[in-house]
């Protein structure tokens, strides 16, 4: 037991330092993914055609995109066109891009599902489509969104691991660093595990108390 107690402290700091970055790199791509995935749910619930049909392509040509290949043709290819990006910043962008589709999806749900006879009424009054977006539409398909979006949120963190492929030395690349130097693989992927339920298992409990008092407020 001391001996593996003894590895645990030795491969912990290491191994929290990946951590802090899947932290990072998670928070950043929800944050660009949820303003993006916002924009092409109000364009898609536009009722212009002009607006949601080429909201509607973007959405499904990315979400046809695999995350590792999008993840290699902004680290990889986009250099070679004059953008150079750190490997950080290209995973970010890379998540951020493909989540939007996902979390803009999951908006656009929650817009759907607003009682139509309450814009309607809001139309009735003289309300203009974007104060009655703000006022009436948005803060019920939040409430209605909220659960499939803290789905997404977890699926976030967890394909956070994705940017290792392109060396961002989060907690994934870490694990797979030490586990190479140290041959201790068994350890190493387990306390990696470990540290990914130390994440999702917190951040799924949050999200239940956040919907129960959202559901309470109503």
């Amino acid at each position: 037991m001391a001996p593996l107690l003894d590895r645990v402290q030795d491969y912990l700091p290491l191994l929290t330092q990946g951590l802090w970055l899947t932290v990072a790199v998670t928070i950043l791509a929800l944050v660009l993914a949820s303003a993006l995935g916002l924009v092409w749910a109000i364009l898609r619930t536009s009722g212009r055609r002009y607006l949601a049909g080429p909201a509607r392509f973007v959405v499904e040509f990315l979400r046809g995109i695999p995350i590792l290949v999008m993840l290699f043709y902004i680290y990889f290819v986009l250099p070679e066109l004059g953008i150079d990006l750190t490997a950080f910043q290209a995973g970010v962008i890379g998540l951020a891009l493909i989540y939007s589709c996902y979390i803009g999806e999951t908006f656009r749900g929650g817009i759907e599902a607003v009682d139509r006879g309450q814009t309607e009424a809001a139309k009735s009054i003289g309300m203009r489509h974007g104060k009655m977006m703000r006022r009436v539409v948005l803060p019920q398909a939040i409430r209605i969104a909220l659960p499939p979006y803290g789905n997404n949120m977890v699926m976030l963190l967890k394909d956070s691991s994705q940017v290792s492929v392109i060396s961002v030395a989060e907690l994934t690349m870490q694990g797979k660093m030490l586990a190479s130097s140290t041959f201790d693989n068994m350890t190493v992927f387990t306390l990696v595990a470990v540290l990914y339920l130390c994440l999702t298992i917190p951040l799924n409990m949050l999200m239940r108390q956040v919907e129960r008092r959202m559901g309470a407020a109503r």
